[in-house]
């Protein structure tokens, strides 16, 4: 480790802090300790530049957890996330809750986490004894939920943090033993019960999510997750080998909900999707199916089928014959994934490194988007060296446990599934046939527009766009005028605030809906308006989508009887197409300010013209 620490020090000298990520992420991912932590933290930390994305996180707890926060921050700071966590005092979870002149509020927290042990919620349902026929768990329950609800609601009236709650672990053994699941009244089915009333109870709020802390503890072992003597000395329930799982679960959800998520898989097939090397073992010598060892790999493809569900691209980067490589995917009885799953194929000889780059470029995705997953460690290095942004899977050398290692991936987590998400494979494809059409076409890039057949439709936000539109906030880098980040939470409370217009673009056209695609937000201010988001999806760029967009703030600005729109364009390293717009639609710009532009447009002597390509479809506001 000496020398990888050293190769860490020379990069964070010279300035490439990517590949002083990319190795201590190699580090940690081997030794996901305390120690370990610690090292990350002191390299990232003193080369920190302060522009990157930061996070403010508030603990609310009935136990002691604080000896996570290294391993989340380590983690958090390795995918470019600046982590600041901070505890309340033990067990005073309700007194800051309910002070709105609390430590919690002064902080000013973009997500809470509430972390309370069943037995300190109902101690006298952990307590029961046998016997004790007079106590009515269900009645315990009923208060328990309706003291979260009255937590949450003061919570949210309070700050529009998004807001983490641990469910409510079983005991380790049921105080009546047996007795205890004979009765639909007993210990376990009560906690169960208040689970799930917890989880309907989220489900009616905005930004609540639930931490599955009981399936951790069940998955980790009860009697192997606690230990008790830290319990009765220290309030530390959680025994030592168990500090990175629970940090990793707590990542699972904070990943997402801060935006710092991967959108695509791209993976090799020869010993990863399929046991063998096709180019020598030929179809039929190759290890796939239910049986040992083919097992192995059909469980890897059972994860990456259940990814593509949640939205998450897959891709291709094999070195291989194409037609040997297809003829597996598209015949073999025992895969699951079939060349439609696919949104980029690279069957080539080149590289794993150029390959990715093509899929990046033509997913048009950055290379930080990116999750490798290959079972050779001289492939992976290759990767790791030449594009130390993207995500190496370090695969374990047997196959047994590729799929819990892919499965674990907190990066690939999701808490929310919009229908964008469940449809993109299907949007890939007829992107392919969009693409296809461009090439053939024989005239201009205007025919080509108007051969699309393209609808617009424009709409305020929400609640059932909202969910997207932070979706896309988060994850838009491309074209993206400000790339600031909005959660459901921050939406919604700006829904309420008059000075305050949001839209959402969806695009239609003779290949399929591409669903929602663009953001707009603006702020009223004075004679003026100003454009705080404007964004587009990389799957519609070039479309003049973003024109619409804009002639749609502009008629709104026109109809709120303002006469200035102003815009700010924040450069990014991602977001160079978007550089010119303002400047291409007649803005003038009239700041400059640490490199970002201020432009503006007088809607009284400007004008900004409907794409004669683009139908508007029935709901446009200002159609």
């Amino acid at each position: 480790m000496t020398n990888d620490l050293e190769m860490v020090e020379r990069h964070l000298l010279a300035g490439d802090t990517l590949r002083a990520s990319a190795v201590l992420r190699y580090l940690f991912d081997a030794q996901p300790t305390l120690s370990m932590a610690r090292i990350v933290i002191r390299h990232l930390e003193r080369f920190a530049t302060g522009g990157g994305r930061s996070c403010r996180v508030w603990l609310l707890r009935s136990f002691t957890v604080e000896p996570i926060f290294p391993l989340l921050r380590a983690a958090m700071l390795l995918e470019g996330l600046d982590l600041q966590v901070r505890a309340g005092d033990f067990n005073a979870y309700v007194q800051e809750i309910v002070n709105p002149r609390s430590a919690l509020y002064e902080f000013d927290p973009e997500v809470v986490i509430l972390a309370v042990q069943t037995r300190d919620l109902l101690p006298a349902l952990w307590d029961l004894a046998a016997g004790a026929e007079s106590y009515d768990p269900s009645i315990h329950v009923g208060r328990a939920i309706e003291h979260l609800r009255a937590w949450l609601s003061t919570l949210r009236t309070h700050s529009s943090a998004n807001i983490v709650i641990f469910d409510f672990a079983q005991p380790l053994r049921a105080s009546n033993g047996a007795l205890d699941a004979q009765s639909s009244q007993g210990q376990s089915a009560s906690i169960e019960l208040l689970n799930r009333q917890l989880r309907d109870l989220a489900a009616t709020m905005t930004g609540v999510y639930i931490l599955g802390f009981d399936a951790l503890v069940a998955r980790l072992g009860r009697e192997r997750f606690y230990d008790e003597k830290k319990w009765l000395t220290m309030r530390m329930p959680i025994a030592a080998q168990n500090l990175w799982p629970l940090a990793r679960e707590c990542l699972r959800v904070l990943l997402p909900i801060t935006g710092t998520v991967r959108k695509a898989v791209v993976v090799d097939l020869d010993n990863t999707l399929w046991g063998g090397v096709i180019g020598e073992d030929g179809p039929e010598g190759i290890k796939l199916g239910i049986d040992y060892p083919g097992a192995a790999y059909l469980e890897l493809q059972k994860v990456l089928l259940n990814f593509h569900r949640r939205g998450i691209i897959l891709a291709v980067a094999s070195k291989n014959n194409p037609a040997d490589a297809m003829e597996i995917l598209e015949k073999h009885p025992s895969m699951l994934l079939r060349p439609k799953h696919f949104a980029a194929m690279q069957l080539n000889w080149s590289a794993k490194s150029q390959s990715l780059r093509a899929i990046a470029q033509e997913l048009k995705i950055g290379t930080d988007a990116l999750v490798f997953i290959d079972d050779n460690p001289a492939e992976r290095e290759e990767v790791r060296q030449e594009l130390p942004e993207v995500l190496v899977v370090e695969m374990p050398k047997d196959p047994m446990d590729y799929a819990a290692t892919v499965r674990d991936l907190p990066s690939m987590e999701r808490v929310r599934i919009v229908t964008e998400d469940r449809d993109r494979g299907r949007q890939y494809a007829e992107q392919r046939e969009r693409s296809s059409l461009k090439a053939a076409h024989q005239g201009g890039l205007e025919d080509y527009l108007h051969s699309l057949g393209m609808q617009v439709r424009i709409s305020g936000l929400s609640k059932s766009t909202l969910a997207r539109v932070s979706q896309l906030t988060q994850k838009t880098n491309q074209f993206n005028l400000t790339t600031r980040r909005y959660d459901e939470a921050s939406l919604a409370a700006m829904m309420q605030d008059p000075n305050w217009h949001i839209y959402s673009c969806s695009v239609l056209d003779r290949f399929g809906d591409n669903g929602l695609v663009g953001v707009a937000i603006a702020h009223g201010d004075g004679q003026a308006w100003e454009i705080d988001t404007l964004l587009l999806s990389c799957r519609v760029i070039g479309r003049t989508v973003e024109t619409a967009m804009l002639w749609h703030l502009v008629s709104e600005c026109c109809s709120a009887g303002k006469h200035v729109l102003r815009g700010w364009f924040l450069p990014t390293s991602k977001n160079q197409p978007a550089a010119d717009f303002y400047r291409l639609h007649g803005f003038r710009r009239i700041e400059d300010r640490n490199g970002a532009t201020l432009w503006e447009f007088n809607t009284a002597s400007g004008k900004v013209e409907w794409p004669s390509w683009l139908t508007s479809s029935p709901g446009n506001a200002a159609a």
